[in-house]
């Protein structure tokens, strides 16, 4: 599973419904926040790396797998929940109009 390539399940706001919208809009807010802690986490691990303080807390390989776990983590949320300015353009849908 953790060799899955993981794509961006949301889609473009181009692309859903107008009355989806809103759900579309909660989704992406909530992967992005999923996103940020990610990063978050991965920058508390390089701090710690960078500062030498991880001595205090565990053994070499511990640490080790944490900042890889973290590492690993934080790029799959890049790629599951991309800023909008890191998206792909929108594939423009042919909407039939209802009469």
């Amino acid at each position: 599973m953790a060799d899955r390539d993981f794509t961006c399940p949301i889609p473009h706001t181009a692309e859903v419904p107008p009355r989806m919208l809103p759900a579309t809009r909660t989704w992406e807010r909530i992967a992005l926040k999923w996103r940020h802690l990610a990063e978050r986490r991965r920058e508390h691990y390089l701090d710690l790396y960078r500062s030498g303080r991880w001595k205090h807390y565990y053994s070499a390989e511990e640490f080790l797998a944490e900042l890889r776990s973290a590492v690993v983590l934080a790029e799959r949320w890049i790629k599951i929940a991309p800023l909008p300015e890191e998206r792909e353009p929108a594939v423009e849908i042919a909407r039939s109009k209802a009469a």
